[in-house]
């Protein structure tokens, strides 16, 4: 157990190993706890308007019953966090959002003061959830022990990126789910709000399951790393735009013409005139070596002659034969697929060999229609 945004959160269970834990959720079911992340509301009239001004997504053009990944932004383009944001009514009055436990102070500081300052006489209204807890359940057999609680031709018309509210569970009298289907691993998988009150009972009747294991923060991040998605904190922070994070596809085409979120102008120069420096991408060992943790320096030779990245994340590969693969901010031209570079690992700075790689390394499996 480790200390994590006020939580103590569990690294691995009894009985397995980290590796034994990822691939245990590639091939069958993991559970994750997620409780300590933030669930919240906006809600009100001119929640588009609110949105708009803080992401740079276009959430008219969302689905009802849909969701999308975004990012918060701060005056000069910088992500606040990274959040998943569901569209629960139809006018635009109603969002539902998931954000990081590990932002929870920033974010709240960050929400109120925009409120404030930019908000205070208009019809929006950000609440925050504080009797749900959250779970993912994640792999190749998620769906089908999900059916043996809830209605199966629900789940097999949720796609990835669709949300659905109050989604009877029979064995439980009183209990609803609120199932989205997405996750963190590359996997499909749901992630589910629920009654706090059922919330343990649930877990624990999931867990009767064989097929079913609790998985640990450890597998947590090689199964995202894998996925090529960003942890904020260490791809992520308030001096890193989107269009830096590899990530401009999170800001629609809408957006872009009328540039009116936070940081526009630098983010839309970034886009146009390709002035940003470095860019998120992956790497992969040429041989065996340490893994490259965060902050490793990437250098262009041999010879140290200049750093041209940084690393950001690093482990061994479970699904690629445990090779070391990891992610990077590093300078144009750099970045391009196929470059050989040299990470230079621990005290002595021992040289290995890396080749840049597009994300992610896995293939992802997502339910899509």
């Amino acid at each position: 157990m480790v200390p994590f945004a006020g939580y103590s959160m569990p690294v691995l269970y009894k009985g397995q190993s980290q590796v034994e834990s990822h691939n245990w959720t590639r091939t069958k079911c993991g559970i994750f706890d997620v409780s300590h992340m933030l669930q919240s509301y906006i809600t009100g009239v001119d929640s588009v308007k609110f949105l708009h001004k803080v992401t740079p997504t276009d959430f008219t053009a969302l689905q009802n019953n849909s969701n999308s990944l975004t990012v918060l932004l701060n005056e000069d383009g910088g992500v606040v966090d990274d959040s998943i944001v569901t569209k629960e009514n139809a006018e635009g009055k109603k969002f539902y959002v998931v954000t990081n436990a590990g932002c929870i102070d920033q974010d709240t500081k960050f929400i109120n003061g925009e409120l404030e300052k930019n908000f205070k006489n208009s019809d929006v209204k950000w609440e925050v959830l504080t009797d749900r807890s959250l779970f993912a359940i994640q792999g190749p057999l998620s769906q089908e022990i999900l059916s043996r609680f809830v209605d199966g031709k629900v789940l097999e018309s949720l796609f990835f990126g669709q949300r659905i509210k109050n989604v009877i569970v029979s064995s439980f009298p009183g209990l609803t789910l609120d199932i989205a289907r997405s996750g963190y691993t590359g996997e499909d998988g749901f992630e589910i709000s629920i009654s706090t009150a059922f919330y343990e009972s649930f877990i624990k009747k999931l867990l009767e399951i064989k097929e079913c294991k609790m998985i640990g923060l450890a597998a947590r991040d090689s199964l995202r790393l894998e996925a090529g998605m960003c942890l904020y904190g260490h791809e992520l922070n308030e001096k890193i735009t989107p269009v830096e994070a590899s990530l401009s596809w999170l800001i629609s085409k809408p957006r872009r013409a009328e540039a009116s979120f936070n940081g526009a102008f630098k983010i839309m120069d970034q886009l146009k005139n390709k002035t940003h420096t470095k860019l998120r991408t992956g790497f992969k060992f040429l041989g065996k070596g340490p893994a490259a943790r965060e902050e490793t320096p990437i250098f262009k030779d041999l010879e140290k002659t200049e750093q041209v990245g940084v690393v950001t994340s690093g482990s061994p590969s479970p699904s690629l034969g445990n090779i070391n693969i990891g992610q990077a901010y590093l300078n144009k031209p750099y970045n391009k697929s196929g470059t050989k570079l040299f990470v230079s690992v621990g005290k002595k700075g021992k040289l290995f060999p890396i080749e840049v790689v597009k994300l992610p390394f896995v293939e992802s499996k997502y339910y899509k229609q």
